[in-house]
């Protein structure tokens, strides 16, 4: 059995985030799809909110696992007897970056691959910092998340707007 790990902030999972799952979910035999806690991200969402999010937007995927992950990555690949960790290329500019977490990640265990995966091109340009923009603009964002995601930021970030607002008039 192959397993994969395909992780991510996912603040919020997207519709680009999404295709590349279904896709690796095709190929390997169990994808752990891996929360992770990136200190230089300031998250909208907190991890149980986006566990809660992914897993509703992949519950058709039997063999789709949702998990969390705080601390190093290739540990968490180990421990959950994975040998491969998925990455989304979206444009060139990503990969100088994902090469090098690749590299390094060959450093620290040999024995696991990172393999690539590039979202189908009706997703490349999709990011979840632009989700969350477009939408504390009042953009529209359904063809970028599902429907329960784009309840769910409305919901987060007009009441910070909401907050922000009420705090400057005061």
């Amino acid at each position: 059995m192959t397993i994969a790990v395909y992780p991510g902030s996912f603040d919020p999972i997207h519709n680009g985030h999404i295709d590349v799952i279904r896709r690796a979910a095709r190929i390997f035999d169990k994808v752990i799809v891996t929360i992770a806690n990136n200190e230089a991200k300031s998250p909208c969402f907190t991890f149980a909110e986006r566990k809660e999010l992914v897993e509703k937007s992949l519950e058709d995927c039997p063999n789709v696992e949702v998990d969390t992950l705080n601390g190093l990555l290739i540990e968490y690949v180990r421990k959950r007897e994975a040998s491969v960790i998925v990455r989304g290329l979206r444009a060139v500019s990503d990969f100088e970056y994902e090469f090098q977490m690749a590299m390094m990640n060959r450093r620290l265990n040999e024995n696991i691959e990172t393999f690539f995966l590039v979202p189908s091109e009706d997703h490349t340009f999709i990011s979840s910092r632009l989700v969350k923009e477009i939408t504390s603009l009042g953009g529209n964002v359904d063809s970028f998340v599902p429907l329960h995601v784009k309840a769910k930021l409305i919901e987060k970030l007009l009441k910070v707007k909401n907050k922000t607002s009420n705090t400057k008039k005061g």
